[in-house]
């Protein structure tokens, strides 16, 4: 066995933070699953960022936390659907907007809530 002087200065560098997206069409798709879902997948972009240590787990549950609550409000505010009300639909819409806009900046560098 050989000794090698450079053995650290010739191992590959690990990247300082985690990534969430690894390509552009990653992105897409993770900004694009709160809004096909209709609200339903709002938490789960920020459950898998939080396995993959993007964000700190807190921030997982405040959403998860927040889909169930605005399902919850919407549902005991009209359990039918059909009464007219646009506070439910607001709610969800609010929810989707809100949970896709997040989702697309998790791999954001300037923002530092939740990492």
């Amino acid at each position: 066995m050989t000794y090698d002087p450079n053995l650290y200065i010739n191992a590959p560098l690990t990247p300082a933070k985690p990534h969430m997206f690894a390509s552009t069409l990653a992105k897409v798709i993770w900004t694009l699953v709160p809004i096909i879902t209709l609200g339903l997948a709002a938490a789960v972009p920020f459950v898998v960022a939080a396995v993959k240590s993007v964000v700190k787990p807190w921030l997982a549950v405040v959403y998860v936390a927040a889909e169930i609550a605005v399902f919850s409000v919407a549902m005991a505010i009209s359990p039918t659907g059909d009464d007219g009300n646009p506070v439910p639909g607001f709610l969800m819409v609010l929810l989707i907007i809100t949970a896709a806009t997040h989702a697309a900046l998790l791999d954001n560098d300037k923002i530092r809530i939740g990492k």
